[in-house]
């Protein structure tokens, strides 16, 4: 009995005492907090999947690299058909058949080239650079840049800077698709490989990379009308 008038007399002292006044967040720590929510909503938060059971890790990858996720779908359809544990007879590996070499180079462990986010992720990396090494001027028109990017990831860039050296040398356009493309296929001829500003030599290839860009094309062309960019 003397612990339950002891405890309240406590309790009505307390309530009789001004509350500690909290301070108002600082507007860093507001701005911190919107983000710290928006950063855990993202990642709760799935959106459904229109093209492929990999739409929410494109979607993710592709707004950390800079890349539009559906682009890189329509890559991952052309070099996989979306086959997650796909190697070739070249040592590409995954659903973007990624190789090694492009491991090593971004000092990624190769090993982990089979799993898939990392060989997504790989693939958004290599795209960023190879159009940050192709140098296309901003007035270029989306489907030449992107097509000559493409035929970068699938060619090598090396065959392609050729191609575009071999133009500007005969006054084509290097930025042009169409141009750089008859020069690829010109590049199985000596007397255009044989050339001095041809510095990755001959390319048999360029049946292959050429019927690649238009698959690729023609698939992102029809991700964009069923999925948003975002």
């Amino acid at each position: 009995m003397i612990l339950a008038v002891v405890l309240a007399s406590v309790y009505e002292s307390f309530q009789g005492q001004a509350q500690p006044i909290l301070a108002a967040p600082t507007v860093e720590e507001a701005v911190a907090a919107d983000q710290a929510r928006d950063e855990q909503m993202a990642v709760t938060v799935e959106l459904p999947c229109v093209i492929s059971r990999f739409d929410n890790i494109m979607r993710m990858v592709g707004a950390e690299e800079g890349q539009d996720w559906r682009l890189m779908s329509a890559i991952a359809y052309s070099e996989s058909r979306f086959i997650e544990n796909l190697n070739s007879c070249r040592g590409a590996k995954g659903i973007m058949q990624i190789r090694p070499v492009v491991a090593r180079h971004f000092n990624v462990p190769v090993e982990s080239i089979e799993q898939t986010e990392t060989n997504i992720r790989l693939a958004g990396m290599l795209l960023a650079e190879l159009e940050s090494m192709l140098r296309i001027p901003a007035s270029t028109p989306t489907t030449d840049r992107l097509s000559i990017i493409l035929a970068s990831y699938n060619a090598g860039i090396g065959h392609v800077l050729d191609a575009r050296r071999l133009a500007r040398s005969e006054g084509a356009n290097p930025n042009s698709w169409s141009d750089v493309s008859r020069y690829l296929r010109l590049m199985s001829d000596p007397a255009y490989y044989e050339q001095d500003i041809v510095q990755s030599g001959k390319f048999t290839g360029s049946g292959q990379t050429l019927s690649y860009v238009n698959e690729v094309m023609s698939k992102y062309a029809q991700y964009c009308k069923i999925a948003t960019l975002a």
